[in-house]
């Protein structure tokens, strides 16, 4: 059976809704931070990042929740989450990437410097110049979004399920207010029935 490690509210949510969708089984594996099991031999030797999701399938280890989303994508063909098309695939790895690397990494130094780092090394002036860098890029892919109800071309793809995950956090920082064809196409995304919870959804639960 798959092993996922790492567990809501984290980026596993991502690697989740790709199993999910798929239909597959699979063993969800805490990973607790805070105690710092991430840090230990055994998680270690799974991902020298020490970082989660890790997704374990049989002899193969695979790290890092987008490259998690593509692997089982690409495994189980028959969903249709990989376009055919060279053409569209092209623009699925951009928004991916692109979701990543500009708009993930803006929340990222958000988390760091307001509740990741201990108090002295957090820089207040860097978690304004993330939230401008951010609305900057998120405007971009409303605009990208006119008349669009998917990413890339007219199915669901790979880019639509990283999106949802990203696009959640950003709303938990309250980066969506400016972007109407963001907030809806988040609201049907995670209206599907194999959705993942929120991230609110999953810090409720986890207080719970």
């Amino acid at each position: 059976m798959l092993k996922l490690y790492g567990t809501p509210p984290t980026r596993a949510l991502r690697a989740i809704w790709l199993l999910n969708e798929l239909g597959l089984e699979y063993e969800q594996v805490p990973v607790a931070l805070l105690q710092g099991e991430h840090l230990q031999p055994d998680f270690l030797a799974l991902n020298p990042a020490a970082k989660v999701p890790v997704l374990v399938d049989g002899d193969q280890v695979i790290t890092e929740s987008a490259a998690i989303q593509l692997y089982l994508a690409e495994k189980y063909p028959q969903a249709g989450f990989i376009p055919e098309a060279v053409e569209e695939r092209a623009q699925m790895y951009r928004w991916i990437f692109f979701l990543v690397t500009e708009i993930e990494q803006p929340l990222w130094r958000i988390a760091r410097h307001t509740f990741i780092y201990p108090d002295e090394k957090r820089l207040p002036q860097d978690v304004d110049l993330a939230r401008q860098e951010c609305r900057e890029m998120l405007a971009v892919l409303e605009r990208h979004m006119e008349g669009r109800e998917f990413l890339v071309g007219d199915r669901l793809s790979v880019a639509d399920f990283n999106a949802a995950f990203t696009l959640d956090w950003a709303n938990e920082e309250e980066m969506l207010g400016d972007a109407p064809r963001l907030r809806e196409y988040l609201k049907a995304m995670y209206a599907r029935p194999t959705a993942p919870p929120t991230i609110a959804e999953a810090f409720a639960a986890m207080e719970s």
